[in-house]
């Protein structure tokens, strides 16, 4: 059975940047953590950012570039953040490399797991084209298919199908 790694703010745990839950509250989500396949994580937190934290926004929403070393990712306050984001992300990475982690369930819109769009690093609430977090970003890379919370039926049919 597959296992699901999964942003912790999505399981009801306040550990967003501003040191909030995002629950997600839904049967599939229900029935994977009673079959026990749900593998939690906080990128951030993982990559020694503390709980709160100042927001942060990922240069061009581009979590692909960050890992390339070509962005960076920073605080309203313009503090740099970017080493503590790829840290998370590795630390997610090999996560899944040690479960065999073939899928995740990623909290929408965040700078280390947004999957299908992301803020554009203004500060100005604007979406990037093509943006995803970094987290997501490297995950993509290598394989991992990430979903957001806006996407479990999907997850689900991957999950049956694969």
């Amino acid at each position: 059975m597959d296992r699901i790694l999964v942003s912790r703010c999505l399981l009801g745990e306040p550990v967003r940047y501003d040191a909030s839950p995002k629950s997600l509250d839904h049967p599939l989500l229900d029935r994977w953590r009673d079959e026990q396949r749900l593998v939690p994580i906080c990128p951030e937190m993982a990559g020694g950012l503390p709980c709160p934290r100042p927001p942060a926004e990922v240069d061009q929403g581009r979590g692909d570039r960050v890992i390339k070393g070509d962005a960076r990712v920073l605080c309203h306050d313009g503090s740099d953040v970017t080493d503590a984001f790829v840290a998370g992300a590795k630390i997610a990475l090999a996560q899944c490399r040690q479960q065999q982690i073939r899928f995740a369930l990623l909290k929408a819109r965040s700078p280390s797991c947004g999957n299908q769009d992301g803020y554009d690093g203004s500060f100005s609430g604007t979406l990037a084209e093509q943006g995803v977090g970094v987290t997501a970003a490297l995950l993509i890379s290598q394989g991992i298919r990430v979903f957001d919370e806006t996407q479990l039926e999907q997850l689900a049919e991957a999950l049956d199908r694969d």
